[in-house]
Parts: C-alpha cells; structure tokens; sequence
C-alpha cells in the first residue's frame, strides 16, 4: 500500500515537472518569435527619378528616331520654334549662331510646337519646307511635339521638371524658348523667348 502512494506521488510530480516544462517552452517559444516577426516597416518614398537627357529617343522632323546620345560631347540649344510667330524671325539668327558655332562641339535642335498661339498648323513636311525656303534651316529639326500641358512630351518633361533634370523646373511660355545643355549632358539655363539667339549672354556661354 504504501509502495503504491509513493508511486502516485512520483507520477504526479512527474506530470507536474512536465507540465511545467511545456509552459515553460511556450512561453520561451511566444517571446522569440514575437521578438523575430517585428519588422520596422519604413514609409515607401515615391520619389521621382532623376534621367539624362542621354536617354531619350525622338522622332526628326522626317520620321526618324534621333537619340540624344548621340550629341555627347556637344553643348546644345534647345529651342521650340513655330512658323506663325512674331518671333519666327529668330529662325535666321539660330541658322546663323550655327553657321558660326555648330560643329564638333555644338549644335542647335529644334521642336516645332503649336501650344502657343496655335503658330505652328502646319505637318512636318510644311514645316520643313518653311524652314529651307525663308531661312535656309540646316541645323536639326525634330518632328512636333507639346512644349506644354497635360500631355507634354517626355523631353520637354526632362526640360522643365527639377525631379528629372536635377537643377531647375522652368515653364516654356512662348515659342521660341530655349534651354542650354552642356556637353556632359546637364541642364545649365534657360532664355526666354524675347532673348536672341545670338544674345551675349547665350554666346559667352557657347
């Protein structure tokens, strides 16, 4: 009899230390996979790119793509020109700061945009054709494209957003506005409409 309540008392001591074991274990066990599975979660940036101007592709005033790659090494004038416009006679001082300054080391791309004014109806091949007979246009003409708005295309974005120039925003208000690339690439000013071509400001910076 005796023999038989020392083997209970030893079982339930048995089952206790058990027991205690297992709580001890899931308690052990809550704390560490709580400690592993809290993840700072930090706040997602949605911050806009900056690009090169080096990437983008576009369309010349004859249908070919055109990639700004391949005036590394040049400063470039940027310009959007129109056909209709008081300061359509700018056209015959950009041929001639290109006559002058164009070459290895600089170059001159024109955009035709009707955005202002609506100065520029004309089709790629009219505006071409304008461009040859009153001013005698050999520096490179691009096919049309929207300066501004809601639809503003990706090179004229590059040129007036910060974000994706990382220098300046600027706003194109007229034709005939220009910006200056330098030859690595980089957006260094802008020159109102009112500014000439071969205004001191812009020659001293070629």
């Amino acid at each position: 009899m005796r023999t038989l309540v020392l083997t209970r008392k030893k079982y339930k001591m048995k089952i206790t230390s058990i027991l205690a074991a297992a709580l001890m274990m899931v308690s052990c066990g809550t704390k560490e996979n709580s400690t592993t599975e809290v993840v700072e979660q930090k706040p997602i940036q949605n911050v806009k790119s900056m690009a090169s101007i080096y990437d983008y592709t576009v369309k010349d005033i004859d249908g070919n793509d055109f990639s700004f790659s391949s005036l590394k090494g040049k400063k470039v004038l940027i310009v959007n020109t129109a056909s209709e416009c008081g300061y359509t006679p700018q056209y015959a001082q950009l041929q001639e700061l290109y006559e002058a300054k164009g070459g290895d080391n600089f170059t001159i791309i024109g955009f035709p945009s009707n955005n202002f004014g609506g100065q520029e109806p004309g089709s790629s091949e009219e505006i071409k054709a304008f461009c040859s007979k009153n001013y005698g246009v050999t520096f490179k003409m691009m096919s049309k494209v929207n300066a501004k708005g809601s639809d503003i295309s990706p090179i004229y974005q590059w040129l007036t957003q910060k974000s994706l120039n990382g220098v300046s925003d600027a706003t194109v208000k007229w034709n005939f506005h220009k910006f200056l690339i330098d030859e690595e690439g980089n957006w260094v000013a802008q020159f109102p409409s009112g500014v000439s071509p071969l205004d001191e400001e812009i020659m001293n910076a070629l």
